[in-house]
């Protein structure tokens, strides 16, 4: 009896949380910040970082696919949870009768559904035209996944930044691009990790994209730096530092009653 309970109890929380990111993809996908920052932004790096390099086609579908999750999924926090709180949307979802955990997944669901669909363009595409080929299909399933998760609960963190400028889309958009740009350059996206001296080697262990990255070099070229399952633990590791950061930042929120 408790175990029906409890996964109906599951069921339900999923059922909220599903909702909350459905209605998110229906206001705000085609929001001019969310184009811009979440699906033309990662497209023109990788262009300005590719062009006229002596790259693969495999190196390069790689490096774009990681571009495309960190940036896609990131960007839905930033851009989502400023407007509804400007709109007043988001205080009252925080008063629903539903639990926190259930919000921050929904949440976290939304930019990673958008990383996700964003990235099967290029991933098609690369296979169906310029004959990429994929070394291990189950584990660039996972990483993706996975990595658009993490990467959502990251642009939680900026969104939920408790302060009354946060209202404001560009006031979270700073700091949260402050922050990504040098994780970008220190991942081993476009300097692969072998390559790094010991010191920033040292420094891309800190980051999340550092992880995303290898493990899709393991699921495309068959090969990464890391150990693949080191990566899905770091992974995991980050997912729940990002929810317990954001869940510390709503209820210091409540307490200043932003």
């Amino acid at each position: 009896m408790k175990h029906n309970k409890w996964l109906q109890r599951m069921q339900d929380e999923f059922a909220q949380a599903w909702v909350v990111a459905t209605k998110d993809v229906r206001v705000y996908y085609l929001a001019p910040p969310m184009i811009m920052f979440g699906l033309l932004l990662p497209f023109f790096l990788f262009a300005s970082f590719s062009i006229k390099r002596e790259i693969g086609v495999e190196i390069g579908m790689a490096r774009l696919l990681a571009l495309t999750t960190f940036f896609t999924a990131s960007s839905a926090g930033p851009v989502i949870i400023p407007m509804e709180r400007r709109t007043g949307t988001y205080d009252r979802l925080l008063v629903a009768p539903m639990s926190e955990v259930t919000l921050l997944l929904g949440k976290t669901i939304v930019g990673a559904f958008f990383a996700v669909a964003v990235s099967l363009v290029p991933l098609v595409l690369g296979l169906l035209f310029l004959r990429t080929t994929v070394a291990d299909s189950a584990w660039l399933a996972i990483g993706i996944v996975l990595a658009s998760l993490v990467f959502s609960a990251f642009g939680l963190v900026f969104g939920s930044i408790p302060t009354s400028s946060a209202t404001a889309v560009g006031s979270i958009m700073m700091p949260s691009t402050l922050v990504r740009w040098p994780l970008l350059f220190i991942s081993g996206v476009f300097v692969p990790l072998a390559e790094m001296v010991p010191l920033m080697r040292i420094a891309a262990y800190l980051s999340p994209l550092t992880y995303a990255q290898d493990l899709i070099n393991y699921a495309v070229l068959g090969v990464g730096y890391l150990n693949c399952w080191l990566d899905l633990l770091a992974l995991w590791v980050f997912l729940v530092a990002f929810l317990l950061s954001v869940s510390c930042m709503h209820r210091r929120i409540r307490q200043l009653g932003y």
